[in-house]
């Protein structure tokens, strides 16, 4: 939900930094780059370099250009450190230790347990809702997006589900004619960053408002129905903690033991908050069978 779109946050802001940091301007950097290169990565030197290479960093895709950068990048790293300076970014990133082909291990481990969270839930839903209830699919699709899609899509979806849920299960016209102009503007914005021009401020303006929709709207209909739905409390406490916990990603500091930032911190505190979520997915989708089968009753 929120958390993805605060991960693209950072990714939009890391992205207008790549054409140039601190570190990747030094000269002694460049130097290094520079001389690495002509040594390691043309003729003899280069068929040694690969076939000393481990066989799972050429399956990554790392060259060795990749290999020069990483090593002079510590280089570097090094002499600031020596001199008493702070330590610098490189291409819009702070320095992480590799461990394997894991450029930030901390941030891919927790990326890992995130969608491992996620697919446990979504298992444990699946087996306890049955799926009769009125929002069982559309709950489904949500966690398998968590999971696959770009962060504009799944806040997107985020409040397609909010939709579904405050209007659409009594006016199912209006959540279809939601989706399609949700789907029309996921379409135009893709198009005009893919097409006309990758934009990071209009990227991120957009992201940011559809954010604060889906917060906005999600809060509104859980404070109204708080008494009636004691359920809906989860609801509320995911979405504040999610708006609380992206504040991490505003930190910007070296990684400690150069593996753990701020935004592997924020991946790993998240984790909790998917279960929150998928709790009251799970609650709300009982009393919602419950609900309709007490109708069919009556009826």
């Amino acid at each position: 939900m929120a958390d993805r779109a605060a991960r693209l946050v950072l990714l939009a802001g890391a992205a207008a930094l790549a054409s140039g940091s601190q570190g990747d301007r030094e000269p002694m950097y460049r130097d290094c780059v520079l001389q690495c290169e002509e040594r390691n990565c043309s003729g003899g030197a280069l068929k040694h370099f690969r076939s000393h290479q481990p066989i799972y960093m050429s399956l990554a895709g790392w060259t060795c250009p990749d290999d020069c950068k990483y090593e002079c990048m510590w280089v570097t790293v090094g002499v600031y450190l020596q001199e008493g300076h702070k330590v610098p970014q490189f291409h819009g990133k702070w320095p992480f230790s590799r461990f394997l082909f894991f450029q930030e291990p901390a941030s891919a481990m927790a990326s890992f347990l995130n969608g491992l969270a996620n697919l446990v839930m979504l298992c444990r839903y699946r087996t306890s809702v049955p799926a009769s209830s009125p929002m069982y699919h559309t709950c489904v699709a949500f966690a398998w997006k968590m999971d696959y899609f770009c962060a504009s899509t799944v806040i997107l979806h985020s409040v397609y589900l909010c939709c579904v849920r405050t209007v659409g299960l009594q006016h199912p016209a209006v959540a279809s004619a939601f989706r399609a102009l949700l789907l029309l503007m996921l379409t135009a914005h893709i198009s005009y960053l893919s097409l006309i021009r990758f934009d990071y401020g209009y990227n991120l303006a957009a992201n940011v408002a559809i954010g604060l929709l889906n917060m906005v709207w999600w809060l509104a209909w859980c404070l109204r129905n708080q008494r009636r739905l004691p359920h809906v409390r989860k609801c509320m406490v995911v979405v504040l903690l999610l708006q609380g916990l992206s504040l991490l990603e505003l930190l910007d500091f070296p990684p400690l033991f150069w593996v753990l930032d701020a935004h592997a911190i924020w991946h790993i505190s998240t984790i909790p908050v998917h279960v929150l979520f998928f709790s009251f997915l799970e609650d709300d989708s009982l009393y919602l069978l419950k609900e309709s089968e007490a109708k069919f009753k009556l009826d």
